[in-house]
């Protein structure tokens, strides 16, 4: 057995869709039935008829999901059964179809340069965020000098630097999210094996409305992001450089601490050798770990946390996903497809098909957990993320097969 097949007919393959699949179902009932979860959550005050929403009551994207969800699907059993071998024969050019070097790279440059002249001008555009007076008035006091406990200290770092080299912060914030739509292509194309797959991955992301709205921000940069993608592909391309990538993403958001088990799976996944993944793996968690013990003991014991856990915020947080990606037609109409098609391309020997059911269901149980857990709210922005990993997700089911 190679090793593009190994796992491909065990338990493992069943356990991630079973668990992703699960993840992405639960957060779709607040698409189709958007009061569900809320309407559980009434409270009484005597003497007065609560009002309550229809619990029933579909939302906007609920006969969209279904009837992409029964589309997809029919077109693909379709396919597999040769019914329509019009049909077999467009799927088979669509998954064969691959571009030359010379052309991706015309590609890419042609939808970087359609997104910078649509997007610099935001550069000049005063910050609407309420969150960035506290930014603006941090970074004007931050200094290397000042750093004594846990803060974002590598965004600050990054935005301080692009004032003194452009003269404006959300420079240095367009910057980053220049970088990460290249980086999109990069990680797509290399784990897809195909460069198509990785502008098909590129203009997912650039169409992402929560993409363009945070673009630019200084308040909600994607530096964090950033990082921690060259982490994962990094782990291809020079993997001493993966841990490093993955530390510099902490002190940019500690969010994607969270995201240690999700990169663990994603390095045990690839295709490098078995010591690697071991040293790779080893030296990402704990500078992980024992970074996550040295924040905590500089933070306050009540900053960013809650006495106990609150069930039902972590239930509510399961909402986050139909609420803050209502924007993002492409994510809500084909998520549920996607995970299946994963799936499917996993027990076809497609490596990265688990990581990225993994990536995805990771980010949509972190946002229950953040609200469970924690003092903290669920923004759009911590969504980018999704956004991506869906991408990615799109690439890989155009891999590249196996003969």
């Amino acid at each position: 057995m190679t090793g593009q097949k190994l796992g491909t007919n065990g338990v493992i393959p069943w356990i991630v869709f079973l668990f992703s699949i699960s993840m992405v179902l639960i957060s779709f009932v607040s698409v189709v039935f958007p009061a569900l979860i809320l309407a559980s959550d009434t409270v009484t005050i005597p003497g007065i008829q609560p009002v309550t929403p229809d619990p029933y009551e579909s939302g906007v994207w609920s006969g969209g999901v279904i009837a992409s969800s029964i589309i997809v699907f029919g077109l693909t059993y379709l396919h597999y059964k040769k019914k329509i071998p019009k049909l077999s024969k467009l799927f088979e050019k669509i998954f064969s179809f691959e571009i030359s070097k010379k052309t991706s790279l015309i590609v890419l440059a042609i939808l970087l340069i359609i997104y910078i002249a649509g997007s610099a001008g935001e550069i000049s555009v005063q910050e609407k965020y309420e969150d960035y007076k506290g930014v603006e008035k941090r970074l004007e006091t931050w200094s290397p000098d000042t750093i004594s406990s846990f803060e974002p200290h590598v965004r600050y770092a990054l935005l301080s630097a692009s004032m003194n080299v452009f003269g404006s912060y959300k420079a240095g914030a367009f910057l980053a999210s220049i970088a990460l739509i290249v980086t999109t292509y990069l990680i797509t194309s290399t784990i897809a094996k195909k460069r198509f797959a990785g502008i098909v991955a590129t203009v997912i992301v650039l169409q992402s409305s929560v993409f363009l709205t945070y673009d630019t921000s200084v308040s909600y940069t994607n530096f964090w992001i950033l990082f921690y993608l060259l982490s994962l592909y990094f782990v291809y391309r020079f993997w001493p450089l993966s841990p490093v990538s993955y530390l510099l993403s902490i002190p940019s958001k500690a969010l994607t601490a969270a995201f240690l088990p999700m990169s663990i799976y994603f390095i045990l996944r690839s295709s490098i050798p078995r010591k690697q993944k071991i040293i790779v793996s080893a030296i990402t968690a704990g500078i992980i770990l024992i970074g996550g013990l040295a924040a905590a003991g500089s933070l306050s014991p009540t900053q960013g946390t809650q006495e106990a856990f609150d069930a039902k915020e972590f239930q509510m947080g399961f909402t986050s996903f139909a609420y803050q990606l209502k924007s993002d037609g492409l994510v809500m109409l084909f998520m549920i497809p996607l995970m299946v098609g994963l799936f499917i391309a996993s027990r076809k020997g497609i490596r990265h098909a688990e990581s990225i059911m993994v990536l995805i269901s990771g980010m949509l149980l972190i946002a229950p957990i953040l609200t469970g857990f924690t003092t903290q709210t669920n923004q759009p922005y911590r969504f980018v993320p999704l956004i991506v990993f869906f991408a990615m997700g799109v690439g890989v089911l155009l891999s590249k097969r196996q003969a």
